[in-house]
């Protein structure tokens, strides 16, 4: 009888921790956003030519500033679905000669106008 009742309390233990896996959809988990959320309307007002401060004014600091090669930023861009798992990511780097934008490249499309430069504002 000992034996039945220690065998009865381990199988119920045993379904017991294996029965918790079953509920981990009730478990609340948070969604992780992390680094630069840029969206398309800021990258279509990215122009060729913009410098630096009007590039930053648009999209923000960027995550990284490459430090063999400081013409180039890096925004990116990632998100964890707590419920789901799913990772997004999202990635942007924009390449600068002499203080001006080159080149943009990564996960986002470029506006029409973008190789249409700005207008000189009179600043030297």
């Amino acid at each position: 009888m000992k034996q039945f009742r220690t065998l009865m309390l381990a199988a119920a233990l045993s379904t017991g921790v294996a029965g918790c896996s079953v509920f981990d959809w009730m478990v609340y988990k948070i969604d992780i956003p992390q680094g630069n959320f840029i969206e398309q309307n800021q990258v279509e007002k990215l122009r060729i030519g913009m410098n630096r401060e009007q590039v930053e004014f648009v999209l923000g600091r960027p995550v990284l500033r490459d430090s063999f090669a400081s013409d180039t930023w890096y925004y990116v861009y990632q998100f964890k679905n707590g419920r789901t798992n799913d990772l997004t990511r999202k990635e942007l780097v924009v390449r600068f000669e002499e203080d001006a934008v080159v080149s943009v490249e990564g996960d986002y499309e470029l506006g029409e106008q973008f190789y249409t430069p700005l207008q000189n504002s009179g600043r030297p």
